[in-house]
């Protein structure tokens, strides 16, 4: 099973696979210091982040792990982002998480919270699983808001790749209530 969201749309999202051709236009994520503001991680380059980023995408595809979708604003026809359904591993579970980036200029307008809340209605509809997690950064207040209005709350406090991070779950029960 994939897990991709692919020509699905929102009110002002379509969902669609990534695509190596979208590197001119997402380089600007890497680009943006912002982009890693919560998140320790060694930084090389923005051409090689970028391309491990399609990389990564690319065998999370193949794999059956899931993967992020790029995120196409309808009116403009832009790339805004990437979210999607990842197959992640966390203290020695293995779990589906909802996952978002967004290009810098797209940030604050609500399209993380919209992308993301499609994401957990699919994954439900699917039965893809029976919960859903984030994976956040405990200093990543936007990104917990994204998360608290998709009707996530905090499970639990740990370490993930060297970040002390929250995990945000919702259960299919608590999205139908």
């Amino acid at each position: 099973m994939n897990f991709l969201l692919t020509d699905i749309e929102t009110e002002r999202i379509r969902f669609r696979e990534i695509r190596v051709t979208d590197t001119p236009e997402w380089i600007q994520f890497f680009e943006d210091p912002a982009s890693f503001r919560y998140w320790k991680e060694e930084r090389i380059n923005p051409e090689i982040e970028c391309a491990r980023w399609y990389e990564k995408q690319q065998w999370r595809y193949q794999s059956n792990r899931g993967g992020m979708n790029a995120l196409i604003e309808k009116t403009s026809g832009k790339l805004i982002g990437h979210a999607g359904l990842v197959v992640q591993t966390v203290d020695d579970i293995t779990e589906l998480e909802i996952a978002y980036s967004l290009m810098p200029a797209f940030r604050g307008r609500g399209f993380a919270s919209e992308a993301a809340q499609q994401c957990k209605i699919t994954a439900f509809e699917n039965q893809w699983a029976a919960s859903l997690i984030s994976i956040i950064s405990v200093t990543n207040t936007p990104s917990i808001h994204v998360a608290t209005r998709n009707g996530m709350t905090i499970d639990k406090k740990t370490m993930y790749h060297d970040n002390e991070v929250y995990i945000f779950r919702i259960t299919n029960e608590t999205h139908l209530s």
